[in-house]
């Protein structure tokens, strides 16, 4: 939503012109009006609004609430619902709460003052604000600024998770570690900028060739990491033949360079089978241990861990 304009939706299932109530405000809000909940479910989409005001049609609520909640599932960040009633308080709160879970919401009685609707609504825009506020401040502490990806800590808790899920489940899980090949030549050779334009689009590649559950991190400076659920080897190969493949295809002119440069990383990684290994630290470790032979080894390519010789295995 990049209007500052106060969207709200209006979605006056019942038709008796509950939009009505906003109209001695209007200067500070723009209102769609939506007379059915296939009508709100479009509106959703395509002009997302601050706030919805419902006014629902069905004595139960419940089937309204769920699709127009299911139609805005962002989390913490969904938008605010403000719902006109008039029975029993107590039953429509339950229903409510359980429909619309941690979101922002209030009721309002339809036989309140225009004063109170316009209090209530503006209550729920600022809390709703606040709350995307601080989620947008906890995305910030957990992502990487120049990468999006997740900062080392956050990441590390996200492997934690994914292991102890793993273990405790016994499904798979691939550790998947990269490191850009002649970096810090790259920095000696070019203004800084440039390297800071590489890592970004480093980051953009791990970030577009990924699935939905997957995990991606910057461990700090041209170190990457990523965590594939549900993956053994005989599925992880293609992934991470795409991630080196993608990446070395940056190579090439860049941006505050005056010669093409040549873009590789190296990679390690190793898999988990839900009881194979002790720890999230040795499935690091390991994925670690395949990265220094990959750079060793000339860089540009990916090593499995248990590729490797048996004495280079601790």
């Amino acid at each position: 939503m990049t209007t500052s304009t106060l969207r709200i939706l209006v979605c006056d299932h019942r038709g008796v012109g509950v939009e009505a109530r906003f109209e001695a405000r209007q200067e500070e809000y723009e209102l769609r009006v939506t007379r059915s909940v296939r009508e709100s479910l479009r509106s959703l989409a395509e002009w997302p609004p601050h706030l919805v005001v419902l006014d629902p049609l069905t004595r139960g609520i419940a089937t309204e609430l769920s699709l127009l909640a299911q139609a805005d599932d962002r989390g913490e960040e969904s938008i605010p619902f403000l719902v006109i009633w008039d029975r029993d308080e107590e039953r429509t709160a339950r229903k409510l709460s359980e429909q619309l879970g941690p979101r922002a919401w209030d009721l309002v009685h339809r036989d309140a003052p225009s004063e109170e609707f316009g209090v209530r609504l503006r209550q729920l825009v600022s809390y709703g604000r606040m709350v995307r506020e601080m989620g947008q401040l906890r995305h910030r502490a957990a992502h990487d600024d120049r990468t999006e990806l997740l900062r080392p800590q956050a990441f590390q808790s996200r492997l934690d998770e994914h292991f102890a899920a793993a273990r405790r489940h016994k499904l798979e899980l691939c550790f998947v570690m990269m490191d850009l090949d002649r970096f810090g030549q790259i920095n000696k050779r070019h203004d800084h900028t440039v390297g800071d334009r590489l890592i970004a689009r480093v980051g953009g590649v791990i970030r577009t060739s990924l699935r939905t559950e997957d995990v991606a991190g910057r461990l700090g400076g041209d170190e990457f990491a990523v965590l594939l659920p549900y993956t053994k080897k005989v599925d992880a190969v293609p992934v991470v033949n795409r991630l080196r493949e993608r990446i070395q295809a940056l190579s090439g002119p860049f941006e505050g360079a005056d010669e093409d440069i040549p873009v590789s990383t190296s990679i390690g990684f190793e898999t988990f089978d839900g009881s194979d290994l002790d720890s999230a630290e040795a499935l690091r470790r390991n994925a670690e241990k395949a990265l220094r032979k990959a750079k060793t080894s000339g860089g540009d390519r990916a090593i499995y861990y248990r590729s490797l010789e048996g004495d280079e295995q601790p």
